[in-house]
This record gives C-alpha cells, structure tokens and sequence, in this order.
C-alpha cells in the first residue's frame, strides 16, 4: 500500500498511486487550481507539499461524506 509522508515533499507518480486521476488530468487540474500547485525543486525536479495533498484528499472525503 502506497502512503504519502505527513510532512515533506511528494513526485507525481506517488499522488497518482492513491488518487484516481489519469497523469493529465491531474496536470489539467492542476493548471485550472482544482488541484494544488507543484514546487520546482530542481530543473528537472517537481513536487508537491504532502499538506497541500492530504488537504486535498480530506476535502474530497469530506465531500464524500455528505
């Protein structure tokens, strides 16, 4: 079982084995703010907060829960 880090930094390929998007979806939300935006850690390095998804991922459970 695949788990995102409380805290730190997380690779696209990680947030897509718990999140049920396609890679360009998530790229297309990503780009209209439906989904939080990445960090450039290096040149060829991109990531994102393991807060920003885990708030992401709460919300959508919330959203669930209704």
């Amino acid at each position: 079982m695949i788990t995102i880090p409380e805290v730190g930094y997380v690779k696209i390929d990680k947030i897509l084995a718990v999140f049920p998007v396609s890679r360009s979806a998530f790229w297309a939300g990503v780009k209209s703010g439906k989904y939080p935006r990445p960090y450039k850690l290096s040149a060829r390095c991109t990531a994102w907060r393991a807060e920003d998804i885990h708030a992401l991922l709460a919300s959508y459970k919330q959203e669930g829960d209704k």
